[in-house]
């Protein structure tokens, strides 16, 4: 039987990292609080013993749905022993939890995180001191660079075995009446909790009183309240500028030399012995079609998305989410949920996840039938695409332009969680405590390797792998023919009618409900669409694409009501799964599906009227 050793900590303390270093694990860490919700394995490097990612929690005092699973773990006995990961830096917050955890297990190791990052700060800890109030082995460490895992590994498997001689400090409760209530007494026991950690670590840690002065000055800036707002838009543009700018030269250098490999490889189909017919299925139909969407779909996320986490590594999306708590607030939704649509910006299915983190079942509902309005990352091309290339001409007027679809998307989040706030989900908010972890030096080789890795090949892997069958299939339906038509002609031509009411045409209606399973095919199904035509013949740039779309009927109405779909329609499969298992109520699915369609649907809708001459 393989014994089991739990990981525990608060948030932002480097304990995915841990994980991932003692397993070999591949566990995406993020420097904010509320990320990881679900409990993560992994074997220990080595073998013979499993490692437990806890949920990252502030206390066992179970209220919240991470507070609830950590605890909830920790008290069936399943671990044999747990590893407390704290921060060096804010040595007596984490010791709150460590002290609750040492209740329910005494096999119990302090994992002191961070190290680096304290010492950079002045702040020095007395180990010995430290182990001597705890009355458990204290390891100092610094998960990042990779100093004292070695000494972390050991003392986990001597605990796993009971070898290490532990006896764990109590916590001194006050005496309770009978007549207080649960809550009194849980608050009672934080206070008694908290002020043991203050003891401990005025007894083990030494600090000078600047130490956390660089955040502070720096926060005065960023979150400010006449330059924070102005200062995020403006980084939000720089990274979509920088994203756009540097995508173009790669694109079409892509498109060039993959769409030049049809024609090796198309006489190789033909040495083969392979009819014409399969010959220009494969090459006309898949090949160009897989060259389509590497060429046009992965500069792009290869340059945002390591930006986009840098900004992550380097604790400032935690402070976006505080400018817009707010906001939220107003809208009478959770301030959390800033949280939890940061998240979905990066995959919608993972915001959804992330709801956990929001207490109200209320407004956990509201942030999950929200979620979708949050431009996830396969979303990103389409509307790269459109704002850079049909609108703005330019990659500083599309990134300017990129930034408003982004505000206007978090506009429709905010306000149709108004509108559930006051109709079907009736509430006040419910305040909460948001914590702003300190600002660290990203680790750019890594960040790079992790999101090109993680994110990009992940989502053109998912792109090419449906996008390519379904080019053999777009391509069937384009050349076998019925009464002289082909079958493609004969589906478009049935959608346009309804599409045309909404702006668009049949193409773009098909790519839209063929791309359910994954939001990343919308775009090369709409080329794939055009492309039938053979319409292009040779690089597919997207000074090509635009003159496709032209060639094709499209016009400024055309792509203002693709781009407001691409913000505003159902979510892909995967999420709609997600939201079934996180709400278990096939109602609120549907609903999750229907509000930000129709929301999209109707903008459409006014969007035409606008464009079409009354009279």
């Amino acid at each position: 039987m393989r014994r089991t050793v739990a990981l525990a900590g608060n948030p932002n303390v480097g304990k995915s990292t841990v994980f991932n270093a003692l397993t070999g694990s591949r566990q995406h860490t993020g420097n904010w609080s509320g990320k990881t919700v679900a409990c993560a394995e992994g074997r220990l490097r080595g073998g013979g013993l499993t490692l437990t990612d806890l949920p990252g929690t502030y206390s066992l005092r179970a209220h919240s749905e991470e507070e609830r699973a950590a605890r909830e773990f920790l008290v069936s006995g399943q671990a044999c022993a747990v590893v407390l990961v704290a921060d060096a830096g804010c040595l007596e917050r984490s010791l709150i939890l460590a002290l609750q955890v040492l209740e329910v297990q005494k096999d119990a190791i302090l994992c002191l995180n961070l190290m680096d990052e304290a010492a950079k700060k002045g702040i020095e800890i007395d180990v010995a001191a430290l182990e001597r109030e705890l009355g458990i082995p204290v390891i100092p460490c610094a998960a990042r660079q990779g100093k004292g895992l070695h000494e972390l590994e050991a003392a986990i498997r001597r605990a796993a075995t009971g070898e290490n001689e532990t006896h764990p400090t109590a916590i001194r409760y006050p005496a309770m009446d009978e007549d207080l209530t649960e809550e009194q007494r849980d608050d009672i026991a934080t206070a008694a909790a908290a002020l043991r950690a203050e003891e401990i670590a005025l007894t083990c840690v030494r600090q000078p009183e600047c130490a956390c002065a660089r955040d502070d000055r720096a926060d005065d800036v960023i979150l400010s309240r006449r330059l924070g707002v102005p200062l995020m838009l403006l980084l939000l543009a720089g990274v979509f500028y920088i994203t756009l700018f540097g995508a173009n030269v790669p694109s079409e250098w892509l498109s060039t030399h993959l769409l030049a490999l049809g024609t090796p490889f198309a006489g190789a189909l033909a040495k083969l012995g392979l009819p014409p017919f399969f010959v220009s299925m494969l090459t006309d139909g898949l090949w160009r079609v897989l060259a389509t969407v590497v060429s046009v779909m992965l500069p792009p996320m290869a340059i945002f998305f390591p930006l986009f986490t840098l900004l992550e590594d380097a604790g400032y999306l935690p402070r976006v989410a505080f400018q817009l708590d707010h906001a939220f607030q107003c809208a009478r939704a959770s301030g959390k949920q800033s949280l939890t649509m940061c998240m979905g910006f990066g995959c919608n299915a993972c915001g959804v996840s992330g709801c956990r983190i929001i207490d109200s079942p209320r407004e956990r509902l509201i942030a999950i039938l929200t979620n979708s309005f949050a431009p996830c990352n396969g979303r990103f091309p389409l509307l790269i695409f459109l704002c850079s290339v049909f609108f703005a001409g330019s990659a500083a007027g599309g990134a300017l332009l990129l930034t408003g679809v982004i505000a206007a998307s978090v506009g429709l989040t905010l306000l149709v969680s108004r509108i559930l706030s006051a109709t079907v989900l009736r509430g006040e908010a419910v305040s909460f405590a948001l914590e702003l972890p300190p600002y660290r030096m990203p680790q750019i080789g890594r960040v790079i390797v992790r999101s090109v890795r993680d994110r990009t090949l992940f989502v053109l892997a998912r792109a090419a792998a449906v996008a390519a069958p379904a080019g053999v299939l777009i391509w069937i339906l384009a050349n076998v023919q019925i009464e002289n038509t082909a079958i493609l002609s004969h589906i478009t031509a049935f959608l346009d009618p309804a599409a045309r009411v909404f702006g668009i045409d049949g193409v773009i209606l098909l790519a839209f409900i063929l791309g359910f399973p994954a939001n990343e095919l919308v775009m090369p199904l709409i080329v794939m669409g055009y492309l039938s035509s053979g319409t292009i013949a040779s690089g597919v740039d997207f000074a090509s694409f635009r003159a496709l779309l032209l060639a094709n009927g499209w016009t400024v109405q055309t792509a203002l009501c693709t781009l407001v779909l691409t913000v505003a329609h159902a979510p892909c499969s995967t999420t709609c799964l997600t939201i079934l298992r996180e709400t278990r109520s096939a109602k609120w699915t549907l609903a999750a599906v229907l509000i930000p369609a129709g929301v999209g649907l109707a903008l459409c809708i006014l969007i035409h009227c606008m464009f079409t001459p009354t009279g």
